[in-house]
């Protein structure tokens, strides 16, 4: 016998989501689908998976989906998605950067949200056109700079905002790796293979695939403009294409200078997003591979660990938190509070609802903003680092 509640009400349905990419021996597309299902928000119902139709089909095979909604592009898919009366309410692209633009494109004008993985696009001209498109959709467009749902990274934003650490001076941000030490590209290794070609990555190599996160997350952190770069870029492995390694001086909109620092060469380092911050009155740190802490140093006292969900923790961190203090959340749940943000704002949008002021999530704006950061980058290096305006 069913018990009914007058005053309870049945939670949200799942969204239902199609994916362009992330098919048989992607990485990124398997992170984005543990993402979407980790808060139980979206249910993945169809898919373009594969640039060839044999694989695609195969890729959806693998992941449970029905033949019928097994496309063999993605305009085939957002026009009969479109059409179905249970279509797909968003849709995952998680391709190489080149086609970021042209599928998007796709499902914005046909009503459909938009989650995208970053950069933007491949070149700046794509990320201006792409803008306007989603400026005149009725659709969302979300962007997965995944860094951003990080508890501790939200703590160190509110601190910002509430003026903890004063007036903003210096910020230093740095994002090293070694897996492109050696020219993986020429064993045919696949995610090498096409980040490292500009006809598929665009311009920049290290500073599209992991300086434009580290740019992101000093902005997203300090809610600092940045209106000129010098940049120093360089290719060390031989017969590289696109940079491996990036130097580059920032100066932002309010007088505070900065430096950014990416390199995909640089033994010993897996994944060491790091990032600095430093005002009239005190400084923080961060590092992406201790996510669950945040050190805070105010002038003149002691330097002070704060913990997700510990003592000195805030709301901004709390609200994305899930699971008790003392167990680590990391990439995934990282990952997974982007995809959450965005189904609370598509579940206002279907409603007509305002969102609340809370939710954050990279918008269309902020994957312009990255892609003419590495532009900026590519310029200025070639004048031998003179400074370039944003």
């Amino acid at each position: 016998m069913a018990i009914e509640g007058k005053d309870e009400q049945a939670r949200e349905p799942r969204i239902r989501l199609g994916m362009v990419g992330g098919g048989q021996g992607a990485f990124i597309g398997a992170v984005h689908r543990m993402a979407a299902r980790l808060d139980d928000q979206f249910d993945l119902v169809a898919g373009a998976l594969s640039s060839t139709p044999e694989k695609a089909i195969a890729s959806g095979r693998d992941l449970g989906l029905h033949p019928s909604r097994t496309y063999g592009s993605y305009k085939e898919m957002a026009i009969r998605e479109a059409r179905l009366k249970d279509g797909i309410e968003a849709v995952s692209i998680v391709t190489p950067n080149h086609v970021h633009y042209e599928a998007a494109k796709e499902f914005l004008r046909r009503g459909i949200h938009v989650i995208c993985d970053k950069p933007l696009t491949s070149n700046l001209a794509d990320a201006k056109k792409l803008k306007k498109v989603a400026d005149e959709s009725k659709a969302l467009f979300i962007l997965t700079h995944n860094y951003t749902g990080y508890p501790m990274v939200r703590q160190a934003r509110e601190m910002v905002a509430n003026g903890d650490l004063g007036k903003i001076r210096v910020v230093q941000v740095e994002y090293p790796q070694d897996w492109l030490t050696e020219a993986a590209e020429q064993t045919g290794a696949k995610q090498a293979v096409w980040r490292t070609d500009p006809a598929q990555s665009g311009a920049g190599g290290s500073t599209g695939d992991i300086g434009t996160h580290a740019y992101n997350l000093a902005c997203f952190v300090t809610g600092l403009t940045l209106t000129s770069l010098a940049a120093d870029l360089d290719s060390f492995v031989p017969g590289r294409r696109l940079d491996d390694n990036a130097h580059v001086m920032l100066r932002f909109d309010s007088g505070a200078k900065g430096m950014l620092w990416c390199s995909q060469v640089a033994p010993g380092n897996e994944n060491g997003l790091k990032l600095r911050i430093y005002g009239e009155k005190g400084g923080i740190e961060w590092c992406q591979e201790n996510p669950n802490y945040l050190w805070f140093t105010p002038f003149g006292e002691p330097k002070r660990l704060i913990t997700r969900n510990g003592a000195g923790a805030g709301a901004a961190a709390g609200r994305v938190s899930r699971i008790p203090s003392g167990h680590p959340e990391g990439y995934l749940e990282a990952f997974a509070t982007i995809y959450t943000e965005a189904a609370r704002a598509i579940n206002a949008a279907k409603k007509g609802a305002k969102l609340d002021k809370d939710v954050i999530y990279p918008t269309v704006d902020d994957g312009v903003k990255g892609v003419a950061f590495v532009e900026a980058c590519v310029a200025s290096s070639k004048k031998n680092g003179a400074w370039v305006k944003l």
